[in-house]
């Protein structure tokens, strides 16, 4: 019987890092639309985006299952309560990269007001981040969920760079206003795919400690 629930377990574990390969590759491609302006790669990552609503309900039904169907023990709880927060996330970040597809697309034949600097390194950091959260969630890797969280704070204040230098355009170029604002959103979409990734790390603490945010649970 136990033999059985560790392979469904490992099962787990290969599904939330096919869903965490997802979620990658549409943070890539919504990063690769953004900067070279390709609606191609902007609608690629809304496909990965549906295909990690899917993805989401097949973890969440196998979880389900391995509760109802099975006698876990505590730190099998955590796991699998872990892991039904995390697709939560991973959910959200999907969700996140196509709405970022959805401004560039709708920017495609406007050229930029400013070059874009600061916006791929927080892509990119985001990116390592949710890679990071999931290789620590399926190698119980406590140090480097902690190292996930760490980087969140560079994804905050790239977002107050990015936010600093678009409201001091504005002031220099008020007509440039509109596609400011557009920017400033997709400075804020990747500051919250950093807070998603930074949520996961944190599931991650619980199931390997049972402490989540200082408090045991």
């Amino acid at each position: 019987m136990r033999n059985h629930f560790d392979e469904q377990l490992e099962q787990l574990n290969k599904e939330l890092l096919e869903m965490g390969a997802l979620i990658e590759h549409a943070i890539e491609s919504a990063s690769q639309a953004l900067v070279n302006q390709d609606d191609d790669a902007a609608n690629k990552a809304i496909e990965f985006d549906k295909e990690v609503d899917h993805k989401e309900k097949q973890i969440e039904s196998l979880c389900l299952k391995l509760l109802l169907q099975q006698q876990p023990v505590a730190q099998d709880l955590r796991q699998i309560s872990a892991a039904l927060k995390i697709i939560t996330d991973m959910e959200r970040i999907g969700d996140q990269a196509a709405d970022i597809s959805g401004i560039v697309i709708y920017l495609t034949d406007t050229p930029y007001i400013k070059k874009l600097e600061h916006l791929p390194q927080m892509a990119k950091t985001t990116i390592k981040m949710v890679k990071g959260s999931i290789d620590a969630y399926v190698n119980k890797d406590l140090a480097l969920a902690k190292e996930v969280i760490g980087m969140d704070d560079i994804v905050d204040n790239l977002f107050v760079i990015i936010r600093n230098e678009l409201i001091e355009h504005i002031h220099e170029k008020a007509n440039n206003g509109e596609q400011a604002l557009d920017l400033l959103m997709v400075a804020k979409y990747f500051e919250r795919i950093g807070d998603h990734a930074q949520n996961i790390a944190e599931w991650v603490e619980f199931a390997i400690t049972g402490k989540h945010k200082g408090k045991m649970i």
